[in-house]
């Protein structure tokens, strides 16, 4: 075993031992994170992200490019369904087409898994006051508009699911720009959930629920 296998496979048990006293459901189920660790080349993996993703996304996963998402500690299979949707075209994007038009299925999986067990620290709060009306949101939703809270289908700990992402310690900008995507519907990959709500959001309830989010471990 490679020494990065080992230490990914140490990081993987790691992840799995702490599970069961999260909010289980809404975690990646740690039997399949641990089997597809085993099942893919982590070391080709560590070799694509040097070779691509690192300019971007970092060397660990956390961007310092607020318009660039974290990738660290997201659901492996949601990367790797991101990856398919990004090499078909499915999800339109200049930069990572080309970057993921000649990956094969396993090395998306591969680099989900690679992804998953970094760990993605919140980030500083800068605006208390807007980060409490984002927890408020989060939590609540707006009744009086219609907004309904994130925490339904992505989780309380914004740890979301397989379908759906990790929203916690995401950089506020890229937050903010997924969401006004959303409601401008050019994530046409997506179902129709997120369109219907980011479309009722304020510009004040998108940067509060950016500002919170960020500050989720």
């Amino acid at each position: 075993m490679t020494d990065l296998k080992m230490r990914m496979s140490v990081a993987v048990f790691a992840i799995a031992m702490a599970m069961p006293g999260l909010a289980g459901a809404q975690l990646p189920d740690a039997e399949r994170l641990v089997r597809a660790a085993q099942s893919v080349d982590l070391d080709r993996a560590h070799e694509i992200h040097m070779d691509s993703c690192f300019r971007c996304h970092g060397a660990e996963g956390l961007s310092t490019n607020p318009d660039t998402p974290r990738l660290a500690g997201q659901h492996f299979q949601y990367i790797a369904r991101q990856l398919a949707d990004f090499q078909s075209g499915r999800r339109a994007s200049e930069v990572m087409q080309p970057q993921a038009k000649d990956l094969t299925e396993n090395e998306m999986l591969a680099l989900g898994v690679f992804f998953n067990v970094k760990p993605s620290p919140a980030q500083r709060v800068r605006d208390a006051e807007l980060a409490a009306v984002g927890r408020f949101l989060y939590h609540r939703g707006n009744q009086y508009s219609g907004v309904p809270n994130c925490a339904g289908c992505h989780g309380e700990r914004g740890m979301g699911t397989d379908d759906l992402p990790r929203l916690a310690s995401q950089s506020t900008r890229y937050t903010e720009t997924q969401l006004e995507l959303f409601s401008k519907r050019p994530r046409t990959e997506d179902n129709e959930v997120m369109h219907e709500v980011a479309s009722m959001l304020t510009e004040l309830e998108i940067k509060a629920l950016a500002a919170y989010i960020s500050s989720m471990d």
